[in-house]
């Protein structure tokens, strides 16, 4: 840790109070807690349990769930593609995956699926990276198509059903789309699809991919799509809200964990394990583009671009998952962009951009503020989240004071 880069040590003491608190209320088991500001660390926290029931403190290298954090990994992945010349965002990508060529979409999302019509134009690139291909997703489709997409995803829907990607890419090109490609912003499976399209225009497995080109040169040691065993001690257990109580339940241990496990068809939406310090890692290299030791990975005009909005007004009119997601943000190419500081009842700025996970993991970048911010929890989708992830964010700028 480097001097104070212009943040209050003491105002922070808020920051870590309030994180304890959720502990100490049993609101969470643990939360690491990670910043960055002008690329130097001011405040880290561990607190609380990697494993409560064994009493198992939790530290800075546990290892935790990421959930949908792994889209704007793999994102960047495909942002380096395009920057060797290897694919357009305008490109169709039936050359590279034909089991999505020749598409047919419902007349009616909720009904028959043998319903369809003609797609008015075949997917693209960038529609993957936005996720308005148009394909059936697993969270928000009803019908018999989401009977039909649940034979893609195994348990919570955050893991891919499947021998190989092959023959998952085959079962998912046998079903319609469901909306027009680029009409619509429909958040499922997008982004295991790009993780894929990576795999077949690089020639490697996406895990290979992903190891060579990005986790290798930030030095990200500790991420996959699975926890090696000699690190199976460091995942930490995993709660979800009890739908009747709202208490925690558990809902995934270290040994019975399928992150546990090699993947046969990993998913590029949500696939990824990593700790606090490696996902920082990811978003200090999207600064500037480069990482610690200078190497350059990515573009500043690229980021420029990944951190633009995408959405037309209509798409931001939406529900997302039926909350009002993009009144005070858009989206890029596997970021969210905040782009109206009234819309998102918190402090912040605008052009912050990031993501978070279904665990509620959460990570943002702020250039205004030269901000890297990173938090880890394992609490699968509830009302808390979204609570402790406004916490986060306002005791954080808060303690700003230059």
């Amino acid at each position: 840790m480097v001097a104070n880069q212009g943040v209050s040590k003491s105002r922070l003491m808020r920051l870590s109070d309030a994180m304890r608190g959720y502990v100490d209320r049993g609101e969470v088991a643990g939360v690491v807690t990670l910043v960055h500001r002008h690329g130097y660390e001011v405040h880290s926290d561990a607190l609380g349990w990697r494993d409560e029931e064994a009493r198992t403190p939790i530290a800075r290298d546990t290892i935790f769930r990421i959930a949908s954090m792994t889209k704007p990994v793999v994102s960047v992945a495909a942002l380096m593609l395009l920057e060797e010349g290897r694919l357009r965002l305008d490109d169709p990508v039936d050359k590279w995956l034909p089991e999505l060529a020749d598409r047919q979409v419902m007349r009616d999302p909720g009904g028959a699926i043998d319903d369809t019509y003609p797609a008015a134009r075949p997917i693209t690139v960038l529609d993957l990276m936005t996720h308005r291909p148009g394909l059936v997703s697993q969270f928000a489709d009803t019908g018999p198509i989401a009977a039909e997409a649940a034979k893609l995803h195994i348990g919570n829907a955050l893991l891919l059903a499947g021998s190989d990607p092959e023959e998952w890419l085959a079962r998912l090109g046998a079903l319609p789309l469901v909306y027009d490609p680029g009409a619509r912003f429909n958040y499922g499976f997008a982004t295991d699809v790009l993780g894929f399209l990576v795999g077949r225009i690089s020639g490697m497995l996406l895990e290979d991919f992903l190891g060579a080109r990005l986790f290798a040169p930030l030095g990200m040691v500790d991420t996959g799509f699975h926890v090696a065993r000699d690190k199976r001690a460091r995942l930490s257990v995993a709660h979800m809200p009890d739908p009747l109580t709202g208490k925690r339940a558990l809902v995934d241990r270290p040994e019975s964990s399928p992150w546990a496990l090699q993947q046969s068809v990993p998913s590029g939406s949500a696939g990824l394990v990593s700790t606090a310090d490696d996902y920082a890692k990811f978003g200090l290299m999207l600064r500037d583009g480069r990482a610690s030791n200078g190497e350059r990975l990515l573009s500043r005009k690229t980021i420029e671009l990944m951190t633009t909005d995408f959405l037309t007004q209509e798409q931001r009119n939406m529900l997302f998952l039926g909350f009002d997601m993009w009144s005070a943000r858009g989206f890029g190419l596997g970021v969210s962009i905040v782009d109206r500081l009234a819309g998102q009842y918190g402090l912040g700025s605008v052009g912050r951009f990031g993501w978070g996970g279904a665990f509620g993991t959460t990570w943002f970048n702020d250039p205004q503020e030269d901000l890297t911010a990173v938090m880890m929890i394992q609490l699968l989708v509830g009302p808390l989240s979204p609570k402790i992830e406004a916490d986060f964010g306002n005791l954080l700028y808060q303690a700003i004071d230059d």
